[in-house]
């Protein structure tokens, strides 16, 4: 009877366990990349609305510079691009969807800073933008100090607009918008008379299609933004394996491509690759 006990015992652990797989197998295929890689599905934060560096397509795919930066990151992770599942991290929420486990790491225009490297881990950088204007094709704005008694838009809640303002026009006329979308419709409608972010994100909407030929980045260095990959607090490990793809992705010539396929259209001088692993803020 003993033994007849225990047997039973086991083949119900067995059903549960079963049991367990059947419902739960699917599950496995959705987590974060949270191993050595290889594994069903990796996440990747991005942003949705960024044209030339992360996008949302209308037919559901995503392109931009930071969407083929961590295709590549992932594939040398393990991960082939139809294993990718990527996740919308708006700024504000970055910081929380690493800690949540949300996502495996995050490429979003993610400026490294000191403040936010107290809450995540970067590898990188990946890219050196600067702050710049964007402004008609024809208009005679060149430096920032032209901007007195013009209209400048941002983003609500940027500082970049301000910066400008308090910097280099204190007769600027601020006009904050929801979204970079609408300050760009505001430029080409002359709402506006420039607009103010990272080059980079500049360069990504002047490039669409739509705008060819319309628009010039005025080419000034207001400030630097070195973009890293976030990856959870203390993930070391990942760190050193995003980093090694990432001199992999430069010295291939990758990297080159992906600057050009996204940007080129809006004649970006961008600077050179900067080196991976030297966190500069």
């Amino acid at each position: 009877m003993k033994l007849r006990k225990v047997t039973a015992a086991a083949a119900a652990a067995l059903v549960l366990s079963l049991t367990a797989t059947a419902c739960g197998g699917d599950d496995g295929g959705d987590d974060n990349g949270s191993g050595s890689g290889g594994g069903d599905k990796i996440k990747v934060g991005i942003k949705y609305d960024q044209p030339g560096l992360g996008l949302k397509e209308p037919d559901g795919s995503f392109s931009g510079f930071d969407v083929d930066v961590a295709t590549y990151v992932a594939k040398e992770l393990g991960y082939e691009a139809d294993q990718i599942e990527w996740v919308e991290t708006k700024s504000a929420d970055r910081e929380n969807a690493l800690a949540r486990g949300d996502v495996k790491f995050i490429a979003a225009t993610y400026s490294i800073t000191d403040e936010r490297d107290q809450k995540v881990d970067f590898a990188g950088p990946y890219l050196l933008a600067h702050q710049d204007l964007l402004v008609k094709a024809d208009s005679d704005i060149t430096e920032a100090t032209d901007l007195n008694d013009k209209k400048l838009c941002s983003v609500t809640g940027s500082t970049s607009a301000q910066n400008v303002k308090n910097d280099f026009a204190p007769k600027a006329q601020l006009k904050e918008y929801g979204t970079y979308s609408e300050c760009i419709a505001g430029l080409q409608s002359g709402a506006v008379d420039a607009v103010t972010t990272d080059d980079s994100i500049l360069a990504g909407f002047a490039a669409q299609d739509q705008y060819e030929g319309q628009f010039k980045l005025a080419g000034l260095k207001l400030s630097n933004e070195n973009y890293g990959i976030g990856v959870k607090d203390g993930d070391k490990a990942t760190v050193d394996k995003i980093n090694t793809a990432l001199e992999q992705m430069v010295s291939d010539g990758s990297w080159d491509t992906a600057v050009k396929d996204n940007f080129g259209p809006a004649d970006y001088k961008n600077e050179p690759a900067p080196e991976i692993g030297n966190i500069v803020k």
